[in-house]
């Protein structure tokens, strides 16, 4: 799956999909055959980092 290059648009398709079909960042990644590191290592870029008890990128 080719995900948005746009980190803001990432942002915003990864905690969708966080809240609507995921109870964590490992499972969304393993569904989508996507590396983890690469999906916080964007998201780090523009200051996000994954919370794990609320289960999206803050």
């Amino acid at each position: 799956m080719e995900l948005p290059k746009d980190p803001v648009i990432l942002l915003s398709y990864i905690n969708t999909q966080l809240r609507d079909f995921y109870p964590s960042l490992g499972e969304l990644c393993k569904s989508l055959c996507i590396e983890e590191t690469q999906v916080t290592r964007q998201l780090l870029s523009i200051g996000y980092k994954y919370n794990k008890d609320l289960n999206k990128f803050i």
